[in-house]
């Protein structure tokens, strides 16, 4: 399997896993179905009230140094400076 599909996997999976974690859901009110006669006249049902508690993610950028492969025929590498991303997860309040 090729890495960018692997990577790709990798932080689908991780993304799935942290879904549970990251969002809280309170059921505050259980609702009702709607009260219904023969004769096709209903009282109206309720929605149930829901507390939703959601953490946030910071996404910026950092400067690292990495390896890279020098651009001549030669196999040796050399250190270069690049920007990669920086992701700050906190998760939901209790």
């Amino acid at each position: 399997m090729k890495r960018g599909v692997l990577a790709a996997l990798l932080v689908a999976v991780i993304v799935a896993l942290l879904a549970f974690y990251f969002i809280d859901v309170d059921v505050t009110d259980e609702g009702a179905l709607p009260d219904v006669d023969v004769d096709v006249s209903a009282e109206p049902g309720e929605m149930p009230e829901v507390d939703v508690q959601t953490g946030s993610v910071d996404v910026g950028t950092e400067t690292e140094t990495v390896e890279v492969p020098d651009v001549d025929v030669e196999v040796d590498t050399e250190e270069a400076e690049v920007t990669v991303p920086s992701v700050d997860v906190e998760p939901a309040p209790e």
